[in-house]
């Protein structure tokens, strides 16, 4: 199996109470870069950051890494408009990071990196992918997406409690912008990706379509965002077999409406509980009060771990090795591995 992670930034992360994906705003610009490092070796390199929410709630891919020190499975990071440099090995797709929705044409370039995303894809050599992502502020642009297409318009959020009504009123400014009503882009997924979208749900909607088109099966390794791209392809006239990996976390999560939106878009939906519940420490605590519920392939990631037949006990005292080593190091100011 090939986790692709789709990784960029936008400014729509920038407004206020939409996102805990970084403990302050210039550590939100990072945590892509960061991320992919982390799933790639074990830690941050180059970025200075170890991602972490505003309460310290770590990422989650030192979920998705500590299920790649069981499972094994390939990775190809995609960079999808990075605000900062990674010391990852990526494909860059020469895309610039996205701009705040509630303007015009955030994604200006979106046909193209659908495209060329579209044909990475094609030319990837395995039988099936899981295609992930990792953007701060990505529900909300999915949102976006979601209700231009005139698709359920609900999404999950990586705070405990989720902001819909900011983020709702976010996408009314956006659509309004854009000169767009709700289902004003149905059966137009660019249109939709471009006006109130983001780089990372252009470029994983074309990985989508490139895959199916060569027979390549497609696992969907996250959440609502996710669904979005899945809602994307649908409109651009994919009617293959596609499946939606996410976390309980997710799935437990009414206001995300999940099991609903994989309804809607004919999306077998699989989701994972790690029962980080069982292990008392402050990152398995912190996932289980709500923070941080999907991301970097993270449901995606737990469902490979259980069809390898990998304990979710094995997977939890990875999680929680990862953490104190990359918070110990991180607080001794030691160069990570």
């Amino acid at each position: 199996m090939r986790l692709v992670v789709v990784a960029g930034s936008t400014r729509t992360a920038a407004i206020d109470g939409i996102s805990a994906a970084g403990a302050d705003a210039d550590a939100l610009r990072h945590t892509p870069s960061a991320d992919l490092e982390i799933l790639h070796y074990g830690g941050p390199v180059e970025s200075p950051v170890v991602p972490v929410s505003p309460t310290g709630c770590p990422t989650p891919a030192v979920v998705t890494r500590a299920v790649r020190d069981h499972v094994g499975f390939d990775v190809t990071a995609v960079d999808a408009g990075l605000a900062r440099p990674t010391g990852a090995p990526t494909i860059d797709l020469g895309a610039e990071p996205g701009g705040d929705i509630r303007d015009p044409d955030p994604v200006p370039d979106a046909p193209r990196l659908f495209e060329r995303a579209r044909s990475l894809a094609a030319g990837l050599p395995d039988a099936e992918i899981a295609v992930a992502e990792t953007v701060p502020g990505g529900t909300t642009t999915a949102l976006g997406v979601l209700t231009a297409l005139g698709e359920r318009p609900a999404v999950s959020s990586s705070l405990p409690e989720n902001p819909l009504a900011r983020k709702r009123r976010v996408v009314e400014a956006a659509l309004q912008s854009s000169e767009l009503e709700p289902g004003g882009a149905a059966g137009e997924p660019l249109a939709a990706v471009g006006q109130v979208g983001d780089p990372v749900l252009a470029v994983v909607a074309g990985l989508v379509v490139g895959a199916t088109e060569t027979g390549t099966r497609v696992r969907l390794a996250g959440g609502t965002q996710l669904a979005a791209a899945a809602a994307l392809a649908r409109h651009a006239g994919v009617d293959a077999t596609l499946s939606l990996e996410t976390t309980s976390f997710v799935a437990d999560d009414d206001s995300a409406a999940v099991h609903d939106l994989a309804d809607d878009l004919d999306l077998t939906l699989r989701a994972t509980d790690p029962s980080f519940e069982q292990r008392d420490h402050p990152a398995t605590n912190a996932y289980v009060a709500g923070e941080a519920k999907e991301g970097v392939g993270m449901g995606g990631a737990l469902a490979m771990a259980a069809r390898d037949g990998v304990s979710m006990s094995a997977v939890r005292e990875t999680v929680v090795e990862l953490v104190d080593d990359l918070l110990a190091a991180r607080a001794a100011g030691e160069p990570q591995p």
